[in-house]
């Protein structure tokens, strides 16, 4: 036998989320008894117990028992002592022996002690081989890593063992098969799903989940609950109250997670099987001997078991939220810093740009002397690249406030026909705007919003802006307004070259100019970004239709006042 290939040979194979921790006086939880160096002796002994309590009080197909919990036992502590070879072959020797000790004190003859001895360790090391290598992290925190265990130690690992056992009883005493087979397939697979599950479910993280005392008491009051409702179910009263172990199953699920439903197993299985055999419960009048087990124990494995799933759905689930909020905050601090940045820049460079605007203007005019044509030209074209400057570091203050809520709008009734033509004569008066038509169009009565008109005619101005300077080729620039069900749709059309799906995409990502870097056309990939942001916090929204060769329409809708 072979140490986990996950795993050290040194280390202790461990459920995730159980990490290693200094233990102060050699304990410091339930779990820790995993990592004692006495665990194989006291899982020895353990196994010799419950081998005895099981031949004495649970068989129920002739000599097979069902309940069995010295499988899970052994399985569940030596997937979580792995620590090479030479610690494998010794633990198996002690449970093996423990086994045998069990077999003998309950009563069995020697052929038999030898045979279920046997039979058990072919299970328990086949429980252990398969979940290493399909279940390595014995993870129940996650829906693949339950079920990977699940089905590899306690579905597959008893199919073998139960057919030899199976086989030989029908030998020598004539025990009919297929009922030795499925109770022993089934009790031990029970076992192992039961007792493992509950043993890799103690782990320090969720063990810590119950350290408060509001916890603690929860978790006493549910599981009093349900062992409440199992007596009365599966004793001498024998109350047709089976409907409410589910819903109590799934509360435990939802409430205390992985931990809280193994536990919850554990007592279920104990208490239908048991109350089965004695002749209680909803099996007792229907069915006789070992079929009032075997349809509890069905009832625990089908009916019961996938509440586990539910639970580690649950813990999956929590997992994904709690990186989530982590990734959130990392993104928020970060987006934080990215708009002090910007701030400051945009602070930094407005006194500059100022001086530099006036210095130029005073040159262009001749205060500063004569000049001649050329530096003339010279003069213009640095007031103008100023200007821009002095436009972006504008447009940068506005985005860092927006992203860090600085910007305050009042939002009162806004005659938007009127924000409209504002910006159609602004923009009319632009030197590239002078071979275009610009077009307004408002049709119907009442078209007034719930907006800031100044963070409106903003808005409007900027998407005006970019039709004039990439839709140019259209001809024609239409401002248009109308409602619609519960508010105003504000559009601005050209008949430019339009964008691609992809394109249209990236639209409002800020700093994006969709490849356009390069070209002719001025802008600094700020502006759609800025007018999201203003449109958003007037209670409106923004986007853009649009098709290749048939101009863009960028749209802006806001609440009706």
């Amino acid at each position: 036998m072979t140490a986990s290939p996950a795993l050290k040979p040194s280390e202790p194979a461990r459920p995730e989320g159980d990490t290693a921790r200094p233990r102060v006086g050699g304990r410091n939880s339930a779990a820790a008894f995993f990592n004692e160096p006495l665990a194989p002796v006291f899982t020895a002994v353990g196994v010799a117990i419950l081998v005895v309590l099981a031949v004495q009080f649970s068989r129920s197909a002739g000599l097979v028992a069902a309940l069995w919990g010295a499988g899970g036992l052994a399985v569940v502590v030596w997937l979580r002592n792995a620590r090479g070879p030479l610690y494998d072959v010794c633990f198996g020797s002690l449970v093996m022996i423990g086994v045998l000790a069990g077999e003998y004190l309950a009563g069995n003859s020697t052929p038999l002690s030898i045979m279920f001895t046997v039979a058990n360790m072919v299970e328990i090391v086949g429980a252990v081989l398969l979940a290493r290598r399909f279940a390595p992290s014995l993870n129940l925190a996650s829906v693949e890593g339950a079920s990977r265990f699940l089905f590899s130690a306690a579905v597959l690992a008893p199919i073998p063992a139960g057919l030899f056992t199976a086989a030989v009883l029908k030998v020598m005493t004539g025990a009919d098969f297929t009922y030795s087979f499925g109770t022993w397939w089934l009790g031990h697979a029970m076992g192992i799903a039961v007792i493992g599950s509950f043993g890799l479910a103690l782990t320090r993280r969720h063990l810590a989940g119950l350290s408060r005392p509001a916890k603690m008491l929860e978790a006493v009051v549910l599981l009093s609950l349900l062992t409440a409702a199992c007596v009365a179910i599966f004793s001498k009263f024998s109350l047709p109250l089976g409907f409410l172990i589910l819903p109590l199953l799934l509360l435990i699920a939802v409430r205390m997670r992985v931990l809280g439903v193994t536990a919850a197993l554990l007592i279920v299985t104990v208490l239908a099987v048991g109350g089965s055999m004695k002749g209680y419960g909803p099996y007792a009048t229907q069915f006789q001997g070992a079929d009032r087990a075997m349809m509890a124990q069905m009832l625990v494995l089908l009916g019961y078991m996938p509440v586990l799933l539910v639970a580690s759905l649950l813990e999956e689930r929590d997992r994904l939220a709690e990186r989530a909020r982590a990734g959130q905050s990392r993104a928020e601090r970060a987006s934080e810093a990215k708009s002090r940045l910007l701030a400051n820049v945009a602070h930094e460079v407005k006194s500059p740009v100022g001086g530099i605007i006036g210095i130029g203007e005073l040159w262009l005019t001749g205060q500063l002397g004569p000049i001649t044509p050329v530096q003339a030209e010279m003069a213009e074209m640095l007031v103008k690249t100023a200007r821009q400057v002095e436009t972006l570091s504008h447009d940068l203050l506005d985005v860092a406030r927006a992203e860090s809520g600085a910007v305050k709008v009042e939002l009162r009734p806004t005659d938007v026909p009127g924000v409209l033509e504002d910006v159609r004569r602004a923009v009319s008066l632009r030197p590239e705007s002078r071979d275009l038509q610009l077009e307004l169009v408002c049709e119907g009565d009442g078209l007034v919003a719930l907006a800031d008109s100044q963070r409106l005619s903003q808005v409007i101005a900027n998407l005006a802006s970019n039709a004039v300077k990439y839709g140019a080729s259209g001809g024609v620039v239409i401002f248009r307004a109308f409602k619609i069900h519960d508010g105003v749709r504000i559009e601005v059309i050209d008949k430019g070259p339009g964008l691609s799906p992809d394109k249209q995409t990236q639209l409002f990502e800020p700093f994006n100019r969709l490849g356009l870097e390069r070209s002719a056309v001025e802008g600094h990939g700020i502006g759609l970004a800025l007018a999201k942001r203003l449109v958003e916090l007037q209670g409106g929204s923004i986007g853009v239709t649009s098709q290749l060769g048939e101009g863009a329409t960028f749209w802006v809708e806001l609440p009706v006042a």
